[in-house]
């Protein structure tokens, strides 16, 4: 059986600063059309080419030939993953980073049915002190939230969040401050999820990851969870075992 084809690797930089109650997160609207339309999401975008650059150039063209094909943590394809997250987020925000500062999070897989397949890098790094600027072509508007407020403006209907954002937000949301958020990553090797969608036998649907139960499909009332219910808002959350 043929796998699944990716349509390339990305990046995602979920960017931090203090604010008056603690940690705040950057979301930016994406514009009603083009791909996740009308979502909140943080700033990232495609690997290209030239995020390679310096990096051992046999293995740089067998992902950009084969992206998904390989390890999430593949070293070369780490280093240009920074290299993008921080070029993505001066692009389409206006702030500069340094790549050796972006903190790895999670590595997100999207479910075998996704029309554009990106295998996609989280990062999380600490804003500096500047404003932001948005690129008209990609954003529409912005806000920073404490990451509490976020869910729940999603769980009251009035902003978009796509599965992958309500779980990093969720994670976010156990740290009072952005050095606490970081040294929790740090501590921690970066998490693979590897998204499928399923219905369940209790007639929810869910996104699950490896670790649930029914990972493989099939009911299985009782074992561990590892899902995010997406049946109707508010989503939550279930991780156990």
């Amino acid at each position: 059986m043929t796998p699944p084809l990716f349509h390339g690797e990305a990046a995602t930089t979920v960017l931090l600063r203090e604010g008056g109650a603690g940690l705040e997160v950057l979301l930016l609207e994406r514009p009603r059309r083009g791909s996740f339309a009308g979502a909140w999401v943080f700033p990232g975008g495609h690997i290209e080419a030239e995020d390679f650059a310096g990096q051992d150039a046999a293995r740089a063209g067998a992902i950009l030939a084969s992206p998904g094909s390989g390890p999430a943590a593949d070293g070369v394809l780490l280093a240009a993953a920074r290299t993008a997250g921080a070029r993505e987020a001066w692009e389409e925000t206006g702030i500069g980073l340094d790549p050796a500062a972006l903190v790895p999070l999670s590595c997100w897989v999207p479910p075998a049915e996704t029309p554009k397949r990106l295998r996609t890098w989280f990062f999380l790094a600490r804003a500096p002190l500047r404003e932001v600027r948005l690129n008209a072509r990609e954003h529409v508007d912005h806000v920073w939230l404490p990451p509490a407020e976020a869910l729940a403006r999603h769980g009251a209907g009035s902003t978009v969040l796509m599965p992958p954002t309500w779980v990093t937000l969720h994670w976010l949301d156990r740290s009072a401050g952005v050095g606490e958020a970081l040294s929790a990553a740090r501590a921690a090797a970066p998490e693979i999820f590897r998204s499928r969608r399923h219905a369940g036998g209790d007639g929810r649907e869910y996104v699950v990851w490896e670790g649930d139960a029914e990972y493989g499909g099939g009911a299985r009332p009782e074992g561990p969870r590892h899902r995010l219910d997406v049946t109707s808002l508010p989503w939550t959350y279930q991780r156990t075992g």
